[in-house]
């Protein structure tokens, strides 16, 4: 996994009680009032239907206005008026405003949340019945202050144990049969069955939501996960990157089981959550953090996740489909056309969304969004991973078609050449080289996938890590990244690569013209281009590197 899942301040979460929000007492203040507000005009609103001549004139109302709605609904003033139902209403209310005010209903394992749903549709609570099997349900307690708040207080104290209540819901899922499970907790590989079911779908949904909490992110919405599943399962067998690399996901459709890889930082999260439940029966050595070393000058490469709410917008797209001229009731699809699905959407999802697609390289025709390859398996990548790749990391900013085709005429690109395009991105200068002869290296996951799609020859892979024993090529056309002085590095990597007679085109930083940057080569400089890339100003120029 070469994501790491980050904090929005740029570390993971290590304490869990940095995940809640807290609680304030003003707002506790301000429910109160209003409940007594409210109660105090139910309880006088009863009371002057009571008096004789007001009930036998909403007699009238009822009767007049409720007809249609006379079989489902009392028929007497005195039963409308309860004030007995009116006050337990007012208390589900009251209640459910209450739980909403903090967070702790997103960390109540299903079975409390069903319980305090059910609650709060049958406030004056349910009888057992011997006919519809239902459970005796007590009644919801009244909306005083003092219960207000030892409730909240206990509920919100609670929320480490819902917590792990709900991780050990996840790890009861995993699958017994397979030895590949530890018994003793999460190992870095997890299998689980009946992935295309209801229930085995919430329980993967159930450890993104834990994930993403440590990822300082907001969870995905429930049933939010079956797009992901769906994407798997139509490359069966291949891993997929989840929410940014914090985990990864493999889906056999055939025996519907899919195998999980969580990555090390959320492994020992995990089990130390579990370890609230069962201390005695987690391994110290499986909830401790791992140890981690890092090589002088590596560079690390993070995606940037996007919300929840983009991520289901691009899950929900649609082939574009028209109409055949003369055939009213007949449609054709689109190639490589989409659009999200109809409906209201937020406008700030939508905005971030249309974002990526740009990001992707389509463009939008009218109500869709046309690309120049098949999506599918892009669109695919971006919904399991839930990232795109961070600009700024990944130094990834499109070669101007007027620059690639600049430094392609350099190269003098014949048909017995074999071409290397390191750091292909997603093709600005592979589009125009000869795709039969052409190898791209590319380290994003997702430009591999649009590549692929383009019909290139694609080696996902670190240039420089991957550089070191490989063939070498007659001719290298290259835009390597700029920052920290990756230029140089990618550059001497390439011209490594290169055969005695053959030809390296690069695209360098401005303020490398004139410089004898590879000992052993002849250096020609093209001229300055300015403001040529989109979202950056450098300035750049052409270097045509040639054995001496």
């Amino acid at each position: 996994m070469t994501a790491v899942a980050k904090h929005l301040d740029g570390e993971l979460v290590e304490d869990v009680s940095e995940f809640f929000a807290p609680m304030s007492a003003d707002l506790v203040d301000g429910l109160i009032g209003q409940y007594n507000a409210a109660r105090s005009n139910i309880e006088a609103l009863a009371e002057a239907v009571r008096d004789g001549q007001n009930a036998s004139a909403l007699h009238y109302f009822v009767e007049g206005n409720v007809r249609e709605q006379r079989h489902s609904m009392p028929t007497t003033v005195e039963a409308l008026f309860r004030v007995e139902g009116a006050i337990a209403q007012l208390n589900a209310d009251f209640w459910n405003r209450a739980l909403r005010m903090t967070d702790v209903m997103d960390y109540m394992p299903q079975k409390r949340r069903e319980e305090w749903h059910e609650q709060i549709r049958n406030p004056e609570g349910r009888r057992a019945s011997k006919y519809s099997g239902e459970n005796e349900l007590p009644a919801l307690p009244e909306f005083e202050e003092a219960t207000v708040r030892s409730t909240l207080t206990s509920l919100l104290h609670s929320r480490s144990q819902f917590l792990a209540e709900r991780v050990d819901g996840i790890f009861r899922a995993l699958s017994r049969q397979h030895v590949t499970n530890q018994p003793q907790g999460f190992g870095k590989r997890m299998i689980i069955q009946g992935v295309f079911s209801y229930g085995t779908a919430g329980h993967i949904n159930d450890l993104r939501c834990v994930i993403a909490k440590f990822m300082g992110r907001d969870e995905p919405k429930h049933g939010s996960t079956d797009p992901v599943i769906k994407a798997a399962s139509r490359q069966n067998g291949q891993w997929m990157a989840v929410d940014g690399g914090a985990l990864r996901i493999r889906v056999y459709g055939g025996v519907a089981t899919a195998h999980l890889e969580v990555h090390p930082d959320m492994a020992w999260r995990l089990n130390a959550i579990l370890a609230n439940l069962h201390p005695t029966a987690i391994p110290a050595e499986l909830r401790t953090k791992p140890k981690r070393t890092k090589k002088l000058k590596d560079f690390e490469l993070f995606d940037r996740p996007l919300p929840f709410a983009v991520v289901d917008l691009l899950a929900g797209m649609r082939q574009v489909s028209e109409k055949l001229d003369g055939w009213p009731e007949r449609y054709k699809d689109v190639p490589n056309a989409m659009r999200f699905d109809y409906g209201q959407h937020d406008k700030a999802a939508m905005a971030e969304a249309e974002k990526v697609l740009q990001a992707l390289g389509a463009t939008k025709v009218s109500h869709y969004w046309q690309f120049d390859y098949n999506p599918v398996e892009v669109l695919d990548a971006v919904v399991c991973s839930g990232c795109i790749p961070d600009q700024k990391s990944h130094q990834f900013y499109p070669t101007p078609e007027s620059i690639a085709l600049a430094a392609i005429e350099l190269a003098q690109i014949d048909p017995r050449h074999g071409v290397l395009e390191p750091s292909a991105g997603q093709g600005g200068i592979a589009d125009h080289l000869p795709q039969l002869q052409t190898t791209c290296v590319e380290i994003s996951p997702l430009h591999c996938e649009i590549l692929r799609a383009k019909g290139h020859s694609v080696i996902e892979a670190d240039f420089l890590k991957w550089a070191p024993g490989q063939p070498k090529a007659d001719r290298i056309v290259m835009n390597p990244p700029f920052s920290e002085g990756r230029w140089q590095a990618h550059l001497e990597a390439a011209a490594a690569l290169l055969k005695p007679d053959g030809r390296l085109v690069a695209i360098l930083p401005a303020s490398a013209k004139g410089k004898e940057l590879l000992p052993g080569f002849a250096h020609d400089y093209s001229r300055i281009y300015d403001n040529e890339f989109a979202g950056t100003s450098t300035a750049v120029v052409i270097l045509t590197a040639t054995h001496k």
